[in-house]
């Protein structure tokens, strides 16, 4: 169900994608949205069957570094996270609590973007503050590690010649980061404390100097509540171009700032592959992932053209196919696309977890 809180959409397929619902509708909020398919006597919440509920839960803490059976405890621990993840951790919690009363007695886990990341090196994982704040857990965690885990598996099942080697995961949409995979493992991300930091995203920043803030509470006299929605909502592909948070848009528009945006954003996914390049002492291949990196040949093009120092050749034709392979037999370096799964990671977790409970 998308855009709920408001007129969205209803699609429900089967496994081989037909549809079985497909319509607009209008709901209040998540607990509505989720009674709503309760209803559907052909929905995916038909009893028969249905052993428990798996759930993307986007900021885990310093604590919640693995899938876990939802007891009061963890959610309180969950929701006491929500100002570290306003556009996400929200949504979830009011998901868990609307399906613990739809649904009474069946098992949820939560699986956390961040847990992928906990084992990054104290470099990797630290800002250079006073280690009290560390200790409070004020720290790096990285996201998108549900997605990053399943590219992981991919490269160990189809590509393994580069699999136990070091690779750029480029996670490009709305939201966007990159990762540095070591021998399967992540050793470096490119978000920080937050989903805000790093590369610029959809209508969030990216990476911003701190006095910016400063200068907004100070001389603007903001407040932190319109810092927040500022950072959250008006900035990024959104802020700069002044036309629109959708790489499609920006592609196709001829105004001068939307071309600076489409420019800004191709630099930065550049520039980062370089640095998650540099933490792992060098580069064995690429992978683009997400809406953006999956669906965008002329954003991958345009990333592989300023990495050419690396080494990578680009294939013109497999690009613009979308193929898995997007360089040339000659290239010095292999980059691929490949769609990524998150769900299914979250499928496979929370059936680890039901059993083992």
């Amino acid at each position: 169900m998308e855009r709920i809180g408001g007129e969205g959409q209803l699609l429900i397929t089967t496994a081989d994608g037909k549809p079985v619902h497909d319509r607009m509708v209008t709901t209040k909020d998540h607990a509505a949205a989720l009674a709503m398919l309760a209803a559907l006597p052909d929905g995916p919440f038909e009893k028969r069957g249905l052993i428990g509920f798996g759930h993307r839960v986007v900021h885990g803490g310093p604590d919640l570094a693995a899938p876990a059976l939802v007891d009061a405890a963890t959610l309180a621990r969950i929701e006491a996270l929500e100002p570290l993840a306003p556009l996400h951790n929200p949504p979830a919690v009011a998901v868990l609590k609307a399906l613990g009363k739809l649904f009474p007695g069946l098992p949820h886990v939560a699986c956390f973007d961040t847990a992928f990341h906990r084992g990054h090196p104290a470099v990797a994982d630290r800002f250079a503050i006073p280690d009290a704040l560390y200790r409070e857990g004020v720290r790096r965690y990285g996201f998108h590690g549900l997605s990053y885990e399943f590219i992981a598996g991919v490269l160990a099942e189809r590509m393994p010649e580069i699999a136990l080697g070091r690779v750029v995961v480029a996670h490009l949409g709305s939201g966007a980061s990159m990762c540095a995979l070591a021998g399967g493992q992540s050793v470096d991300s490119s978000m920080g404390f937050t989903a805000l930091h790093g590369l610029p995203m959809g209508t969030r920043p990216g990476s911003l100097d701190a006095g910016v803030i400063l200068w907004l509470l100070q001389q603007k006299g903001w407040d932190a509540d319109r810092v927040e929605r500022f950072l959250y909502a008006d900035c990024g592909l959104k802020g700069l171009s002044g036309v629109s948070n959708d790489m499609r848009t920006l592609l196709a528009s001829e105004a001068p700032l939307a071309k600076l945006a489409v420019e800004y954003f191709v630099y930065h996914v550049a520039c980062t592959a370089g640095a998650m390049a540099a933490a792992m002492g060098g580069i064995d291949g690429m992978v683009f992932t997400a809406g953006i990196g999956e669906r965008s040949p002329e954003i991958r093009a345009r990333v592989l053209h300023r990495l050419r120092w690396l080494g990578f050749s680009i294939d013109e034709a497999a690009n613009q196919a979308g193929a898995p392979l997007l360089t040339r037999a000659d290239s010095g370096l292999p980059a691929y696309v490949i769609p990524t799964d998150e769900e299914i990671v979250i499928a496979r977790h929370t059936l680890e977890r039901i059993g083992g409970a």
